[in-house]
């Protein structure tokens, strides 16, 4: 009997779990590993056409298309099955999993009162139709990165430009509210932040599609989006968050948890206080000045801190390599479950292969071994700088304190707490992952955290508290 195919009346969201690939479906659509695939995804275990999902009879099914090694749900092999929030399905029994969860449409709504006309920017201009400068760039942009690249990112181009037109009117808008500055400056900082989110995944799309002109479109948007922060900059500086009577190391630890996205004004009162303490064990035990000095000795910091900022992440970062190993190049960690980790960066076997390094012939050693590439410092530092681009564009949400916890405790553990998280930037961050889970998280990895934190306060203005030479990172941050 014919099958009848019916109009997705629900969106059918799918998680690749233990990545950070999701897609949002309204149509039909094929699983597998060919690029033609509306779900392409990079595994040996999944057929070039694996699988395909559809509407039919209210509720959204897959089913699998012949595939070499199966598709499961639980243990069992099957051919079709249903699915709902909750599901989870495996290609292949050593394969990928998936997550589903089903939502409904959203329905028209009437537009509010004030609110942006998106139309003016993303539908046919009228005959006699005039436009400013900024809509027609945004048009421009739109409808160039539409046309050239549709099929893979367009559905994420027009989240992000609709954001960013958002953004700029609720600047305007509530900048002119007496008495919610605070409420608004956080609302703005909170915006820029899964703005940031948007941004990565479309840099992902343009990469793939390696198309020279959405390139230079993305560039632009970007900039766009830095205007954006300037304007977050100039607000604070109208609400006077950085006082004259402020100390500058109190001054800098705000600067710094900045740095590593987290905003100034949403941070626990304790937050202070917990770093002056970092900042003592620094300054006490002897690490910080001895292991920056190997690090300028050795040209260390401009390698690290340059290969950082091309992928776009604060060179302050290279505190966390300090952390690690004190700038030891060869230096080998202890064993673990995982392999014995090695360098500057101390990257497990596994994860030096999946990001393009070499392993050498003494893995299980203790030992230096000057054919692994974790020995050398400029491919580890690479890896680490693509490792930690890929934990900010995670569930992550684009905080650094969050980011270094997983560098420290293993992204999947720490990636299943924070999302039991509510799924927005404002409510994932570090201390917000302390307040749900501090039973579950080790001290090993809060020490870690406000380590880095501290030592890169530390870096901003060495003398001020008690070094001998200026901030590190002066030229690579200039």
């Amino acid at each position: 009997m014919e099958e009848t195919r019916t109009t997705p009346t629900l969106i059918l969201k799918v998680t690749v779990q233990g990545e950070r690939k999701e897609f949002r479906l309204t149509a039909p659509a094929r699983i597998g590993r060919s690029a033609d695939c509306e779900v392409s995804l990079q595994d040996g275990h999944v057929s070039r056409v694996h699988a395909r999902v559809f509407f039919e009879s209210g509720q959204w099914w897959l089913e699998d298309l012949n595939s070499s090694n199966g598709t499961y749900v639980g243990q069992e092999r099957v051919v079709r099955a249903s699915l709902s929030t909750g599901t989870t399905v495996r290609l292949g029994a050593q394969g990928l999993d998936l997550s589903f969860l089903v939502e409904e449409l959203p329905k028209p709504t009437a537009k509010p009162s004030g609110a942006v006309d998106a139309s003016r920017y993303f539908g046919e201009l009228k005959e006699g139709d005039t436009a400013g400068e900024h809509t027609m760039f945004i048009r421009s942009a739109f409808a160039q990165i539409q046309k050239k690249q549709k099929r893979k990112f367009g559905g994420v181009v027009v989240g992000l430009l609709i954001a960013m037109v958002v953004l700029g009117g609720f600047g305007i808008y509530q900048y002119r509210k007496a008495g919610k500055q605070r409420q608004m400056a956080e609302q703005m900082f909170y915006t820029i932040k899964g703005l940031d989110l948007e941004i990565a995944g479309l840099q992902e799309a343009v990469a793939a599609s390696s198309s020279p002109e959405s390139q230079k479109q993305l560039r632009a948007i970007a900039e766009r989006r830095a205007q954006m922060e300037d304007s977050y900059d100039h607000f604070l500086s109208t609400m006077h968050v950085y006082s004259p009577q402020m100390s500058e190391q109190d001054r800098l630890i705000l600067r710094v948890a900045r740095i590593f996205g987290e905003c100034e004004l949403d941070m626990p009162k304790e937050f202070k206080t917990e770093v002056e303490k970092y900042i003592k064990y620094w300054q006490t035990s002897g690490r910080w000045k001895s292991s920056m000095q190997v690090a300028r000795q050795r040209g260390y910091v401009s390698t690290i801190g340059t290969t950082l900022k091309k992928q776009e992440l604060p060179p302050q970062f290279l505190y966390l390599a300090m952390n690690e190993s004190n700038f030891q190049e060869d230096i080998s960690g202890p064993v673990t479950a995982y392999g014995i980790p090695k360098g500057m960066w101390q990257f497990i076997p596994a994860a030096a292969v999946h990001y393009g390094m070499h392993v050498g012939p003494l893995l299980d050693e203790r030992v230096p071994d000057l054919k692994d590439d974790r020995d050398h410092v400029a491919p580890e530092t690479v890896a680490a700088g693509k490792y930690l681009k890929d934990l900010y564009s995670s569930d992550a949400q684009a905080s650094g304190l969050l980011v270094m916890a997983c560098y420290n405790m293993g992204q999947p553990r720490v990636l299943r707490m924070i999302r039991t998280l509510p799924p927005n930037p404002r409510d994932r961050n570090f201390w917000k992952l302390l307040q749900a889970h501090r039973d579950k998280v080790p001290q090993e990895t809060y020490d870690y955290v406000f380590r880095i934190v501290a030592a890169a306060v530390i870096g901003e203005n060495p003398r001020l508290f008690g070094f001998d030479f200026d901030n590190p990172l002066a030229q690579t941050q200039g």
